[in-house]
């Protein structure tokens, strides 16, 4: 069926995002005019594959891409 069965997205991961990131998440969304499910994921393994990289080249970490969080 598949040339690479391994390949087929069948493992889900659970992501919760507050008002304000979902409306980050929604914007960019229509902006690119991707699914936003489709834009979450690509961003994930873009940055996975970047920390990856970087750990196992020995690279400096670039600036942190994460939204800057108020002190709780």
């Amino acid at each position: 069926m598949y040339p690479d069965p391994k390949r087929v997205r069948d493992n889900r991961q659970t992501v919760r995002f507050d008002d304000y990131e979902d409306e980050l998440l929604r914007i960019l969304s229509k902006m690119t005019g991707a699914q936003t499910s489709t834009l979450i994921r690509e961003l994930a393994m873009r940055q996975a594959e970047e920390m990856l990289a970087d750990a196992f080249f020995g690279q400096q970490p670039k600036a942190d891409a994460s939204l800057p969080r108020a002190a709780g």
